[in-house]
């Protein structure tokens, strides 16, 4: 069994947001494969059914970003799978532009209050996360103001593919493992991001 978690915030004016990308990709899983999304529980709404011949549960947690993981420590104690092999977490990333996404199977939150409240309530940041690419916040831009703020319609359909791309990754993942997903779906980082991440 996969649990496959979406970050974002729960309320309608954070809708189509850059830090709800996650939710529009667990909602595009939900979509391809005929799951519905409507029980609440573990401080989320969830939806259980199949993905690429696997049970999965899908969580759109409800705790506002900075709280994401008290729902994913949930959800993991409740179903009892193995969080560094079958938790898939789905964040933005302004490290990426829009459109791009990158798989990895372990690394630090990168900033993302999200990613660190998930870390800090696993113990430990080993696990799988697709990061989407929503583009650096322009130089006078407040970073909250950016990622709380909607994609210029211009970007939508760069959007709405990586979205796609994503949900075809994470099924990647689920049938292949992630490496496979990695070789197929990973994009060059920018060399500012390979700098700050020592190359690696």
């Amino acid at each position: 069994m996969y649990i496959i978690v979406g970050l974002g915030n729960p309320e309608k004016k954070y809708v189509n947001t850059r830090h709800n990308i996650g939710f529009e990709v667990i909602d595009a899983i939900a979509e391809k494969n005929d799951i519905v999304l409507g029980e609440k529980k573990h401080k989320a709404v969830i939806g259980k059914g199949m993905v690429a011949g696997q049970k999965v549960v899908l969580v759109k947690p409800v705790t506002y970003m900075n709280l994401s993981g008290e729902s994913v420590r949930s959800v993991i104690d409740f179903y009892k799978v193995d969080e560094k092999s079958e938790l898939i977490v789905i964040s933005d990333d302004i490290s990426l532009d829009v459109g791009q996404i990158r798989i990895r199977k372990r690394g630090s939150a990168g900033g993302h209050n999200g990613l660190k409240n998930i870390i800090l309530n696993l113990g430990h940041d080993s696990f799988i996360r697709v990061r989407m690419g929503v583009g650096d916040k322009p130089p006078k831009l407040d970073l909250v103001d950016y990622v709380l703020g909607h994609f210029l319609p211009e970007e939508r359909e760069a959007v709405t593919e990586s979205v796609r791309n994503a949900a075809l990754a994470i099924e990647t993942v689920i049938a292949n493992g992630p490496d496979a997903a990695m070789n197929q779906y990973n994009v060059r980082k920018r060399p500012a991001q390979e700098k700050e991440e020592g190359g690696v």
